[in-house]
């Protein structure tokens, strides 16, 4: 009995935040996003949510919009040390502009670099372990202590996102995704009405940015994403996913 009352244990916390999710999709259906961040910071998870943000081509608008309701809340941004200098710069900016008193730039482990990415190439091999190495593992850490957090995606961006709920379970957090509803359109009409700066890449042909490698152009009629790891099946960083790594002994 020993094991089993253990991995029931374990199991709980994971099973409390799939009913608690589902609880809250019904009851904010229908809600506005400010209404949702608004519930979220104040009632539902006051003092442990954090927004984590690419600070990318499409970030600004639920920045300023958490900006409206607690300039003070976490927003965790993940250098991976590969990213765009632009990216570094507009994150500079968009905190400065809308006041955000807590940015958090978490990077990797420098041990587990030097361990598994020496070189600085592995992108080149194993982009999801690359992922995982620069974005996925250090964002575990920086939400340790934390019992959800925001995500900016939003239905329209991919196949896999098109069924997004407003929150979800993951692990034992609530994922709160209060722009799914969201077209490319009404981004961009806020974001005019608010005058809020653009990512400086997007003018120049990126709609979608991650890191320096792994981002290219995208030609009119693409897909948004069709830059992001381009020429691979790769479609998500796996911070979203839980993606099969290559090799043993992550």
């Amino acid at each position: 009995m020993a094991p089993l009352d253990a991995l029931a244990m374990v199991e709980a916390p994971a099973a409390d935040a799939r009913a608690d999710a589902e609880e809250l999709n019904r009851r904010y259906a229908g809600a506005s996003t400010l209404t949702l961040i608004e519930a979220s910071v104040r009632d539902l998870f006051p003092g442990r949510v954090a927004l984590v943000s690419s600070f990318g081509s499409e970030s600004a608008v639920l920045l300023h919009q958490l900006a409206q309701v607690d300039r003070s809340i976490p927003v965790i941004f993940l250098d991976t040390g590969k990213l765009f200098p632009e990216t570094l710069a507009y994150r500079d900016r968009l905190a400065a502009d809308f006041g955000l008193t807590d940015v958090r730039s978490v990077q990797p482990d420098p041990a587990r670099l030097s361990l598994k990415d020496q070189h600085g190439a592995l992108w080149m091999t194993n982009p999801d372990l690359c992922c995982h190495i620069r974005k996925t593992e250090p964002l575990q850490r920086a939400l340790q202590g934390f019992d959800a957090w925001f995500t900016g995606r939003k239905r329209f961006q991919s196949a896999t996102r098109a069924a997004l709920p407003l929150f979800e379970a993951d692990g034992e957090r609530v994922k709160v995704n209060p722009l799914i509803n969201w077209s490319s359109d009404e981004l961009k009409a806020y974001a005019i009405r608010h005058a809020l700066p653009e990512h400086p890449l997007v003018s120049r042909g990126f709609p979608s940015i991650g890191c320096v490698p792994c981002t290219t152009k995208v030609a009119p009629g693409e897909d948004a994403r069709a830059g992001r790891w381009r020429g691979t099946d790769k479609i998500e960083c796996g911070i979203h996913t839980d993606l099969e790594i290559d090799g043993s002994g992550i």
